[in-house]
């Protein structure tokens, strides 16, 4: 492929979209076990106001902004500051390229993790989303310097997303409403860290054109 194209942010929000709104009660149940229990029904909500927002015929990094902004006005608690300020973030960075390639999206979700650990403090190892989303920018990178194409590197970083949500389970949280816990917060997969798993999936499965938003 040539590069991240509009039309591949646009199927990717989509995509991230309709995986959230699958899994909403799923995230929501994670939530009540160790937070306030809306995290699947506002990301749902945010996410859906997302795609609302996509603007046609534009590039990446102007959809990624559209889609962030959105998730800001639209998505209740901290997930929609954390995920908006996470998609601008990555969106900038791609606004001025005509053809992003796989470097430029690591350097994308590099801002995007950046972002992330600015807003909310959080640092590996807290039992947050950023233990999903720094594995998913390393193993992104390094799949870009073993020569991966741009589909290539995306799938690194969702597995590795993936395998980062599933280590939150036997962290204590340090971070938010589940710190309040203790170690009763311990043995609980991290909402945000499991709902950061869906879109960076929603991501690969894009590149990889397994899912083209029809």
């Amino acid at each position: 492929m040539s590069g991240l194209t509009g039309a591949d942010a646009d199927a990717w929000i989509r995509r991230a979209a309709a995986l959230v709104a699958a899994d909403a009660e799923r995230l929501t149940r994670l939530d009540a076990a160790i937070g306030d229990g809306d995290h699947g029904h506002n990301l749902d909500r945010g996410f859906a106001a997302a795609v609302a927002a996509l603007p046609a015929d534009a590039p990446a990094g102007r959809v990624l902004i559209a889609a962030g902004r959105a998730l800001v006005s639209k998505t209740g608690g901290a997930s929609g500051p954390l995920y908006g300020t996470m998609l601008r973030r990555a969106g900038r960075v791609l606004d001025d390229i005509d053809a992003p390639d796989a470097a430029d999206l690591g350097g994308a979700l590099r801002a995007a993790l950046d972002g992330v650990r600015e807003l909310g403090h959080a640092a590996d190892g807290d039992k947050t989303m950023v233990d999903a989303l720094a594995p998913a920018v390393a193993s992104c990178e390094r799949a870009r310097e073993d020569g991966a194409d741009l589909p290539g590197c995306a799938r690194a970083a969702a597995d590795a997303a993936a395998a980062g949500a599933d280590a939150t389970v036997p962290m204590r949280a340090r971070k938010g409403r589940a710190s309040y816990l203790g170690e009763r917060s311990v043995g609980h997969l991290d909402p945000g860290a499991a709902s950061t798993a869906l879109v960076l999936r929603a991501l690969a499965e894009t590149l990889e054109g397994r899912w083209s938003g029809s």
